[in-house]
């Protein structure tokens, strides 16, 4: 069974919608657990990121959904921010068959208020993060009485960020009588405790084990500590890839790598656990639209990163897990692309070196470190205009292009990805116009109102 329409299940609007969305075939992790999602079974699955999982338990969600009902009738658990957002976009997506169903992201980072008044109006799918969903369930403003379908989404890592109480007490706020769709890319000890408490009699599917490693060409290099970050401006240099994550362990790591680049004008932007939410936010943007070739990033920071086509990977340090070093890898071959993939290697980090060996069934690739050479820059093709005002002021995308490329006189080619979130809109343009478009946009109007307009830098 390869094709959506084989399930017999999925009405013929979905069908248009999934093949509108590209969506021709099923994954080998959508054959394996969509009839028993469909059928309304328990499910445990592990997958790797990229696998498509989210459109596995969303077709299963929004297939049970009773739109004239306007109570919460499904809830999806995400570790993270970042996640919950790409995972409320997938469903949106998969939803748009399906007149009048309210998704709604609860996650911390967000005003409390607002979330409150949004609540008013019961949605039919939350995603969230544990801890304001909690939040939430102890002040009353959300209600799981009715709920359908749990799907626990990366239980993995919620277990590795100290989740495991919050879901419990989540549970104890949903009926006992519900579909639970357990989704991880690990499956240690705690996971399979975790079902146990909160599944019944669950079918089990593994798709994408750790020894199956993703169709990456991997490169390593043995280079000392301090010879990390010339080695990597080198590769940069020669490589002049157009999107790269380089993967560092710690965020002190990452703030340095990424300051060094910028220093020789290899645009970078840094992702870790102190930024503030909002900075967050537009570094995912800016560096998927094209403002900046380079993310230095931690684990956590990544998970949820969502780039379809991501050219390459450099670990900067290994992981002492295996796990991570193939979750980290397989982010660059994404739906059947090649990708290439390059870890540097200290002499400290030679037993790390030896685990992934052993671990992956693997013979590393060692390379001799490019010499001479000259720094190249890497600049970006596009700059990122932050405009006050999103989809709080019913702002939508169209509004946005029409002003720039009508009054503005802009021409839509230099136009890149616009992003809507609640009170910002994120607009991608070619650097040669940047700043004539941002003096365009502050002179001009969108919707028949003056805008506040910012370059981000």
């Amino acid at each position: 069974m390869t094709a959506f329409a084989d399930l017999n299940a999925l009405p013929a609007a979905q069908l248009a919608n999934l093949n509108e969305l590209g969506y021709l075939a099923m994954t080998p992790v959508q054959a394996a657990a969509l009839p028993a999602i469909l059928a309304g079974k328990d499910v445990r699955v592990q997958a790797k990121t990229g696998s498509g999982k989210t459109a596995a338990f969303g077709l299963g969600v929004l297939q049970h959904i009773d739109a004239s009902q306007f109570i919460t009738q499904s809830l999806v658990l995400c570790p993270t921010r970042e996640l919950a957002d790409q995972v409320a976009k997938e469903l949106r997506r998969l939803a748009r068959a399906m007149p009048n169903i309210k998704i709604l992201t609860l996650c911390g980072g967000q005003p409390f208020g607002v979330q409150r008044d949004s609540l008013q109006h019961a949605p039919h799918i939350i995603v969230a993060t544990p801890g304001r969903l909690l939040d939430h369930l102890e002040k009353g403003t959300v209600k799981l009485d009715a709920l359908q379908t749990l799907v626990l989404d990366e239980a993995d890592r919620m277990l590795d960020m100290g989740f495991a109480e919050a879901i419990d007490d989540v549970i104890r706020h949903a009926p006992a009588s519900r579909q639970t769709l357990l989704f991880s890319a690990t499956w240690p000890a705690g996971i399979a405790a975790i079902s146990k408490r909160v599944q019944r009699d669950p079918q089990s599917i593994e798709i994408d084990t750790v020894d199956e490693l993703p169709a990456v060409e991997q490169q390593f290099y043995e280079v000392s500590r301090g010879g990390k970050i010339g080695l990597l401006q080198a590769l940069l240099s020669k490589h002049q890839p157009a999107s790269c994550v380089v993967f560092c362990n710690t965020k002190k790591d990452c703030q340095a790598v990424c300051d060094a680049l910028n220093a020789r004008d290899q645009s970078a932007l840094a992702l870790h656990g102190d930024m503030e939410q909002r900075d967050r936010d537009q570094t995912l943007v800016r560096f998927a639209n094209g403002s900046s070739r380079v993310l230095v990033a931690t684990d956590v920071a990544a998970r949820g990163l969502d780039i379809k086509s991501l050219e390459m990977v450099i670990n900067f340090e290994l992981s002492w897990d295996p796990e991570v070093h193939v979750h980290r890898i397989g982010r660059t071959a994404r739906a059947g692309a090649s990708g290439l993939a390059i870890s540097f290697c200290a002499p400290e980090e030679a037993q790390r070196a030896a685990v992934l060996a052993e671990m992956l069934n693997l013979s590393l690739n060692w390379q001799v470190a490019p010499s001479g050479g000259v720094v190249k820059p890497l600049e970006p093709e596009m700059a990122t205009l932050c405009i006050d005002g999103g989809k709080k002021a019913k702002m939508r995308p169209g509004d946005i292009l029409g002003a720039m490329t009508g009054d503005m006189g802009l021409d839509g080619a230099d136009i890149g990805k616009i992003d809507m979130h609640p009170i910002h809109a994120y607009v991608a343009v070619r650097q040669g116009v940047a700043r004539h478009a941002w003096k365009q946009l502050q002179q001009g109007k969108i919707k028949g109102k003056s805008v506040k307009v910012r370059l981000l830098k």
